[in-house]
């Protein structure tokens, strides 16, 4: 079965199986997507490269943003439709190629950066698009940090913030122990250390 076909297979529910706690796990997402970097406001457009099933959407739209999605599996942009109803458009596009229909404040790949076909013309072609900021989730044991960061400079994506992600995908955490991991995302030495092992960062870039 090819990639396409699973995800296909998997587009009713994939938010779900994704995530052992969903809310926490996408709310915290869409609380660095506004905040990171140059701050989203209200009204600011989201557009959702690879954006599955919608589920980032919903809490994307909760925090007063608008939101579009995209993404190249047919059936996980008929789910997202379903998901989101009237609230949010969904287009089917290939991350690589897309182009909005008006620029938009922020632009976000989560779980899909591996995607790209040639990462530092990726970079371009949504900094022709994107007003305020690009936002993606980084795993740095898989891409060398500096690569990344050279190629979102000669795109002139010059201003970079990054944070630790260390809210867990496939584990649910009591409130409490969820706290100290947020907590510890601002740990400088000792977050760069824990990601040596596991865990991502969020990454948001923008031109100034």
């Amino acid at each position: 079965m090819s990639e396409r076909d699973q995800y296909a297979r998997q587009a009713d529910d994939w938010t779900d199986r994704a995530y052992a706690d969903v809310a926490a796990y996408l709310s915290h997402r869409a609380d660095l997507i506004a905040a990171l970097g140059p701050a989203l406001e209200a009204g600011d457009d989201v557009l959702d490269l690879a954006c599955g099933d919608g589920g980032l959407g919903e809490a994307v739209l909760d925090r007063g943003l608008r939101y579009r999605g995209v993404d190249s599996t047919i059936e996980m942009a008929a789910s997202a439709r379903r998901r989101l109803g009237a609230r949010a458009p969904v287009d089917v596009g290939d991350l690589n190629d897309y182009v909005p229909p008006a620029p938009v404040a922020a632009t976000t790949v989560f779980r899909a950066i591996y995607y790209v076909r040639n990462r530092r013309a990726f970079f371009d072609h949504v900094a022709r698009y994107t007003e305020k900021k690009l936002v993606f989730d980084l795993n740095p044991r898989q891409y060398r940090l500096d690569d990344v960061l050279a190629d979102l400079r000669a795109a002139g994506l010059t201003t970079i913030a990054l944070r630790p992600f260390f809210v867990p995908q496939t584990v649910s955490l009591p409130g409490p122990v969820l706290a100290v991991a947020k907590a510890l995302e601002r740990s400088g030495p000792l977050a760069r250390l824990a990601l040596r092992a596991r865990f991502t960062y969020v990454v948001a870039a923008s031109r100034r």
